[in-house]
């Protein structure tokens, strides 16, 4: 499942990219990060992203239409089976498949200049056959995500960098959030898990909406 998430023009949510990462833990997905628009950045500025998930075990595929870079990689990820490409509004989901399908003529629109918004252009989920081989599901960007039926006892599992930690927590149904002497919490300290991710993991366990606009 590509997670496509942009660098600029919407800017980089990566609490919504740790959403769509636990979701598809949930389900046995296999899950490729990719970071779109990297024309428009510094990349140098976003190394330290590509690093972070990369050293979690994630692929990690940065990309451009207007330069070409990353895509011949992305064509040969959604060569196979079945492949959905989920991300919010405006991340250039549609762009991606129609610069690896020319032809395809998926609608497109600009980011909103006055909100700095995405724009709903796809609106229902679409099955595509690719010339390359496989099937793609171009999916409707969102506004908000929430992980419904999750129970927030089972969340750690799903944050990898967690696991080897967890056994280490004072209290067997620790939920790292505010008991004392938590193996999680003081790997956060120390700088073994990311602040970030376990921010993500916090407001997940919370049940706090994610607002992505």
């Amino acid at each position: 499942m590509p997670i496509v998430s942009a660098l600029a023009e919407p800017g980089l949510k990566l609490g919504l990219v740790d959403r769509y990462l636990v979701s598809a833990e949930i389900g046995a997905v296999r899950p490729v990060i990719v970071l779109n628009k990297a024309d428009l950045v510094d990349l140098a500025d976003y190394q330290w992203v590509v690093g972070l998930y990369a050293q979690l075990g994630y692929e990690t595929v940065v990309s451009s239409v207007c330069d070409g870079r990353g895509m011949a990689r992305l064509e040969e990820l959604l060569s196979s089976g079945i492949t959905a490409v989920a991300g919010q509004s405006g991340v250039g989901k549609s762009s991606l498949l129609n610069a690896i399908q020319p032809g395809l003529n998926l609608k497109v629109r600009e980011v909103s200049e006055w909100t700095t918004k995405g724009k709903h252009t796809t609106t229902t989920a679409e099955l595509i056959a690719l010339e390359a081989g496989g099937f793609v599901v171009d999916t409707p960007g969102l506004r908000q995500f929430e992980l419904w039926g999750t129970v927030p006892g089972e969340l750690e599992a799903h944050f990898v960098e967690f696991r080897p930690y967890i056994r280490h927590c004072h209290f067997p149904d620790c939920s790292h959030t505010h008991e004392t002497d938590c193996a999680v919490k003081e790997a956060v300290y120390w700088g073994q898990i990311h602040l970030g991710r376990y921010e993500s993991y916090r407001k997940l366990f919370e049940q706090e909406p994610l607002e992505v606009d």
